[in-house]
């Protein structure tokens, strides 16, 4: 192939080159000389490969034809290497070219949830909510930069000092951050909220003690009887996953519609309109909030809304569409407690500077909303809905709020697993008539288990 570089150097950069290396044992390679066998490598690729050319054909084919130029480079070394080396060297340099370079490894393990990215020496990773450090390294701070400018390059957007802050997908729908210097002190900080390609059914919930079969019930007669429901919890506590599985339940002829900051939901139904959120530009022009998309949403007849989080005025918005026809609407919202998530809607709602007395909008939170579900994750990893709870009025300026069932944490097992049990509180819910008036009869006998986890 004829020497063609410039387009090949844009998608594949500069010399870039360390990734999951293990440390290098007694007689072995060091890591530095590793990496200057893969620079050059990939210097002496550039210089044969006319991408141009490869542009026009297939990815497959292409690929191919990269890996033979890559495979006879890494023959002729004269460096003495095993089979299982100058294999690992190929896939390597071959990722830096179509893939994301260290990270590709890490994006295709399907048992990682979150990848963490601390400046350029260090990576972690979160597995079944276990954060741990790996040994994937870049080259250096440019190796870095590289692959960030690839990631968001392939969204339209950029990042470099004047935006050193930005919100990206990946094509898998994977969730990208990206913060850099001089905001971030010591380097660029990557963080992915990976999605599984097969989102988990609510069997596997069931499978992993993140809630009873009981509160299963429940929940799906309450989606059926078109209850409207909070998901509250924090950080990586599987809100959205959660969130998914409760669509499941949503009747295949109803009009559904999801806004999201990043769209992530994978909602089954034949019936759905996505629609995402979009940042405003370098100049501060062109953004669509959440609030826009959810008042334009009620002009496009929808059966149901499904607000991937709400996060600010736009709570007030949903709170109204929940109360105006709008049954069956659900959303997630960050808080640590129901009281604290019925707290933090009202300080939303506030923000909608409408000069609103707080008991009136109390009043919306507790027409509008039926259940709240809080699911938290555990310090070992495994998430747990720790409190189903109806919302049953007023008392005075208060919303009332009663558990139904609770999780109680009773202490740490071996492997630091933790222990306790569903409980139900033995009330039964003032839902349960809208329930049988929608055909849905449960046993009474629901609300009066117990099961240790």
């Amino acid at each position: 192939m004829s020497v063609g570089t410039n387009q090949l150097q844009s998608q594949a950069g500069p010399t870039l080159f360390a990734q999951n290396r293990p440390e290098p044992h007694s007689g072995g390679m060091s890591v530095k000389a590793y990496q200057e066998i893969k620079s050059n490598i990939h210097r002496n690729m550039l210089a044969k490969v006319d991408l141009e050319k490869l542009s026009s054909l297939q990815d497959m084919r292409a690929r191919q034809q990269i890996l033979g130029v890559i495979q006879d480079l890494a023959s002729s070394l004269d460096t003495p290497l095993s089979m299982l080396e100058k294999d690992r060297l190929c896939r390597e340099v071959l990722d830096e070219v179509f893939g994301l370079g260290p990270l590709e490894p890490l994006l295709q393990d399907p048992t990682i949830n979150d990848i963490l990215v601390n400046t350029h020496r260090s990576v972690y990773v979160e597995r079944a909510g276990i954060l741990e450090k790996t040994n994937v390294v870049f080259k250096d701070e440019l190796h870095l930069m590289h692959i960030i400018d690839k990631i968001v390059s392939a969204v339209g957007r950029r990042v470099d000092e004047s935006s050193p802050m930005v919100d990206a997908r990946l094509s898998d729908g994977s969730r990208v951050n990206v913060i850099i210097p001089p905001l971030a002190v010591d380097g660029a900080i990557l963080s992915v909220r990976r999605f599984g390609h097969v989102p988990l059914e609510a069997e596997d919930l069931l499978s992993n003690k993140a809630m009873t079969l009981q509160m299963l019930e429940l929940l799906k007669g309450a989606i059926k009887a078109r209850l409207n429901i909070v998901i509250s919890g924090g950080t990586g506590a599987g809100k959205t996953t959660l969130l998914n599985v409760l669509s499941t339940f949503i009747p295949e002829e109803e009009r559904i519609v999801t806004i999201e900051d990043s769209a992530e939901l994978q909602l089954k139904q034949a019936h759905v309109v996505r629609l995402e959120c979009r940042p405003a530009n370098v100049e501060g022009r062109g953004g669509v909030r959440q609030r826009e998309l959810l008042v334009n949403s009620l002009r496009m007849r929808p059966d149901r809304i499904i607000v991937g989080e709400v996060r600010s005025e736009e709570a007030l918005d949903m709170l109204q569409a929940m109360n105006t026809g709008h049954d069956g609407s659900l959303t997630t919202v960050h808080a640590n407690s129901p009281r604290d998530a019925i707290a933090r809607m009202e300080t939303m709602a506030l923000m909608a500077n409408l000069n609103l007395p707080e008991k009136a909008i109390r009043q919306q939170i507790a027409s509008a909303i039926a259940v709240i579900i809080q699911i938290s994750r555990m310090s070992d990893g495994s998430r747990r809905i720790t409190h189903f709870t109806e919302v049953t009025g007023m008392t005075e300026d208060i919303v009332s709020l009663q558990d139904i069932y609770v999780f109680e944490k009773r202490g740490i097992g071996d492997n630091r697993k933790v222990l306790g049990r569903f409980r139900s509180t033995g009330v039964v819910p003032k839902f349960i008539e809208k329930l049988k008036a929608s055909g849905i009869d449960l046993p009474l006998n629901l609300f009066d288990v117990c099961m240790d986890v």
